[in-house]
């Protein structure tokens, strides 16, 4: 199958959005587009963090903004340093954006301490942001803690509770649900407990840490409906970001209107195609092609 027969099937999808991503004008001529705010991490390297969710954002024909709350040098390699933002700037720039812009979903990423966690659990609340994407950011997809106990501890009683959907990877679904998961049964097992216990609307445990047939498969639950959501494997190395950029596809798709299943599902689809064109820079993992479409016809111009 060639690179553009693969693009044509990823838009068929993508049809209905259509009339939800045209500019409509009101009587001043004001351009009104959807509008996401994306609140994590800077990462240097351009795969990861709010990198990640604005090219996402942008390649969804939704307007992307920002709260950045730490500072990383990373490459493809590693993270070197990381510099946490003061929590009171962190909600200057939510409040920046929501008072003015206006805000139809939102995502949070790294959020590195606990003081950070609960200054933006407190404007989701007093903000009534509703349509919120929480990408727990608590391990890596190695198993690596990235959050001390405290923090974890914050964001499980004050910010996950109030999200529509909480997305976390095997590691943190382990941590979040207190199993051991190396199976289907227990991915299943591990999002009954954690929408029990911890309140948000929908749980989505991703299977990307699991190996051979698990990978790629995700477990959706909201309470009432268990789905198992399955596309297919692309094997790459180049995988730094798929967290933040199916996160941040979420938030895109339910500020263009679309319920939580539909956002997620053709967030999947946009995940699997952006490992399909993963960038290969670098000396170590390099991220994903989140403007995949650019790269084939770039390529397509060269031949």
């Amino acid at each position: 199958m060639t690179k553009k027969q693969l693009f044509i099937d990823f838009l068929i999808p993508l049809i209905p959005l259509i009339p939800l991503i045209r500019l409509s004008m009101n009587s001043e001529t004001t351009p009104k587009v959807p509008v996401a705010l994306t609140i994590a991490g800077s990462d240097s390297g351009g795969g990861a963090g709010i990198q990640a969710d604005l090219r996402t954002f942008a390649f969804h024909c939704v307007h992307g903004t920002n709260a950045i709350t730490c500072v990383t040098a990373q490459n493809t390699l590693g993270v070197m340093r990381v510099d946490a933002i003061p929590p009171e700037a962190v909600v200057a720039q939510i409040r920046a954006v929501y008072e003015d812009i206006g805000v139809q979903a939102a995502k949070t990423g790294m959020l590195l301490n606990k003081e950070i966690i609960t200054a933006v659990a407190q404007q989701v609340e007093a903000l009534q942001i509703h349509n919120l994407v929480v990408d727990p950011v608590m391990v890596s997809r190695t198993g690596a803690q990235l959050l001390d106990d405290d923090a974890v501890k914050t964001l499980r009683h004050l910010l996950i509770p109030k999200a529509a959907i909480v997305t976390p990877n095997r590691y943190e679904a382990q941590i979040l649900s207190g199993l051991p998961i190396n199976s289907l049964d227990d991915m299943r097992a591990a999002a009954q407990i954690i929408h029990r216990n911890l309140g948000a609307k929908v749980v989505l445990v991703k299977g990307g840490g699991l190996q051979g047939s698990l990978r790629g498969v995700d477990i959706w639950f909201n309470g009432h409906k268990m789905e198992t959501l399955t596309t297919k494997h692309v094997e790459t190395k180049n995988s730094h970001g798929t967290g933040c950029t199916l996160s941040a596809a979420i938030a895109a798709h339910l500020a263009l209107g679309s319920d939580l299943i539909t956002a997620v599902r053709r967030a999947k689809e946009y995940v699997t195609y952006a490992l399909s064109y993963a960038l290969d820079i670098g000396k170590g993992q390099g991220p994903v092609g989140h403007f995949f479409t650019l790269l084939s016809q770039s390529s397509q111009s060269q031949e």
